[in-house]
């Protein structure tokens, strides 16, 4: 997949995928886009991305189609849909599917892809929003190796951790495993934060020792400054992480496996969605502590 010679398609262009998308038509692809609200793709139209008005304009005219929308139905219509990507891509076409999903359903799409001589790969993503800003996402993968090999300099553009986890909804499960261990993590973070303003310290201080500790992290040294300035924009969306707890909810279920974490941090999401705040960032919860 080399620059000038391969078609990227890219569909949903929400936080993470502006950025995503904007790297790969810097990389020198040529690139057609769509997403359901055009004027989030104005900036990199200008920037010389093709519009197409329908997902299966992008799947007829593309080699390599990459897609992240919100929840598993906007991805089962996105791939299966009578105007969907496998109804109308061509033999031979990679298929990436880089949103959070359920790991069910990345198997049933890499079925039906091979019945219709189409490559897949499911391929989530870790970093945020400045992961995505600064192409330095992680990108779990799972599916055949040829094809990872195939699709690795797309991958490059875009992160720096990548790695093919195994077979066909791997990626999936590799995601789910990730959102478990930032769920309970971010209650720690709160408790933490909260516990140091009000005993009197000052909390951008406390960040310089402890998130350089054992208790350091990704999203204590990223999320935490933002707790501390009150900043509850999105670089990942409360509905998302619910979204993304819930599957890893019920799939741990069906494994037979007990998450106390994960099922208390879900709660107190859900009050947070209650007090208004689906649309903003996960990092809002510290509001819940203050």
């Amino acid at each position: 997949m080399e620059p000038g010679k391969t078609i990227v398609g890219f569909i949903g262009l929400g936080v993470m995928g502006q950025s995503m998308a904007g790297h790969i038509l810097g990389a020198g692809y040529e690139l057609h886009i769509y997403t359901r609200t055009k004027n989030k793709a104005d900036h990199i139209i200008s920037n010389g991305a093709v519009w197409e008005d329908t997902v299966s304009e992008v799947s007829i005219k593309c080699d390599v189609i990459i897609t992240i929308v919100g929840f598993p139905a906007d991805v089962e219509e996105v791939y299966l849909g009578e105007k969907g990507i496998l109804n109308h891509a061509k033999k031979g076409t990679v298929v990436i599917d880089m949103t959070t999903s359920s790991p069910d359903l990345a198997v049933k799409i890499d079925e039906k892809a091979k019945i219709k001589g189409i490559e897949s790969l499911d391929a989530p993503v870790s970093g945020g929003d400045l992961g995505a800003q600064n192409a330095t996402l992680t990108i779990m993968v799972g599916g055949g190796k040829k094809t990872f090999d195939k699709a690795f300099p797309l991958f490059e553009v875009m992160g720096k951790n990548i790695v093919l986890q195994g077979k066909p909804g791997s990626g999936q499960h590799t995601k789910m495993a990730n959102q478990i261990a930032i769920a309970a993590g971010m209650i720690g973070i709160c408790e933490s934060l909260a516990y140091a303003k009000k005993s009197g310290l000052d909390p951008e201080t406390v960040l310089k020792s402890i998130g350089q500790g054992a208790a350091g992290s990704w999203s204590l040294n990223n999320l935490g400054p933002r707790m501390i300035a009150g900043n509850i924009e999105p670089g990942f969306y409360i509905k998302h992480f619910i979204k993304d707890m819930n599957i890893a909810s019920a799939s741990s279920s069906r494994l037979g496996l007990e998450t106390p974490g994960l099922d208390l941090t879900l709660s107190l999401y859900k009050k947070m969605v209650k007090m208004g705040y689906e649309n903003n960032g996960t990092q809002a919860l510290f509001k819940l502590f203050e």
